[in-house]
């Protein structure tokens, strides 16, 4: 029988942080203007053109296949009521709580235990569970975590997100160019010298990727929070977080870790060496995001045991 339960309509309501959109707004410009300032600096105006058509090209190829590239990648297989009947029958109870159409449902053979969602929009979208996951956690934790990937599917982070990877792997790209070819040779006017040019190579992914770090981590907090509303029990999550976050730290990825770029879509980061939640981590400090899913608890008048 699923542990998940219908949550008070007051919870369905669409009422994402406005702090938050601001925030992935903001953030998203920065990044959109970082990257055709860096097109303008290399090849001057026709750089500019240039680096826009690049991000328009590879940006509508992402919209169409980045799932159906990254559940190739690890492997995902569906799964139906009949192979998976206890996860579906979570995912299915706690779509309809959102308001969700009910999304893909996938397993991965892998005995990292983690998760995470893909698709352009909620009506194309994907949750998979790994194996490690559906072996460690209790129904109800199991339950807290896909609440989380759909949060992530109703805020459409996982087409945010998408596009925020492929905008800072186009800056990358033009900064490898810039360095190995430097600038524009007929918009002279137009463009910044040799050491400018050197200057945009050498910095202009650094920051790309600090952004990108930005945005991932401001919508892990979002999710949570409106994970933690679909299905009605902060503290499930909570301990899920707590048990997944020991779990990833004993078990290697091989798959994530030979794609980095991935990480970011994870419920938690499956990369080791990353605990710090600085600069340069795609997930906030776990012990954040549980102090946060417990103060909301208190809030809701559940304080007490995880479960």
């Amino acid at each position: 029988m699923c542990a998940v339960r219908p949550v008070p309509a007051l919870l369905l309501q669409p009422r994402e942080s406005t702090l938050a959109f601001a925030r992935t707004a903001l953030l998203l410009a920065a990044l959109t203007g970082l990257f055709l300032a860096v097109g303008w600096l290399i090849g001057g105006q026709s750089g500019l053109v240039i680096a826009f058509m690049v991000a328009l090209a590879m940006n509508v190829f992402a919209y169409w296949n980045s799932d159906k590239m990254v559940l190739r990648m690890y492997g995902a297989r569906e799964v139906d009521a009949r192979a998976a009947p206890r996860l579906h029958a979570i995912v299915a109870q706690l779509a309809d709580n959102a308001g969700l159409p009910m999304p893909r449902v996938y397993i991965i053979d892998n005995p990292q235990p983690n998760a995470f969602a893909t698709g352009r929009n909620p009506e194309n979208a994907a949750v998979a569970a790994t194996t490690g996951l559906l072996n460690l956690l209790s129904e109800q934790e199991v339950a807290g975590v896909m609440a989380h990937e759909l949060a992530h599917v109703r805020n459409r982070d996982t087409l945010t997100m998408t596009v925020t990877a492929t905008i800072a792997g186009a800056i990358g790209m033009l900064a490898n160019f810039a360095l190995f070819f430097g600038g524009s040779s007929n918009d002279r006017e137009n463009s910044p010298g040799p050491i400018v040019g050197l200057a945009v190579a050498l910095l202009a992914p650094f920051a790309a990727v600090l952004v990108q770090m930005a945005i991932s981590r401001s919508r892990e907090y979002e999710a949570d929070r409106i994970g933690a509303e679909i299905c009605g029990r902060p503290l499930w999550l909570a301990a899920a977080l707590d048990k997944l976050h020991r779990g990833v730290e004993r078990v290697d990825n091989a798959q994530a870790e030979a794609n980095p770029a991935t990480a970011h879509l994870f419920i938690v980061n499956p990369l080791h060496g990353n605990a710090m939640d600085g600069l340069f981590t795609t997930h906030p400090r776990m012990e954040n995001r549980i102090e946060r899913l417990r103060h909301m608890a208190v809030e809701m008048g559940q304080a007490g045991p995880w479960t």
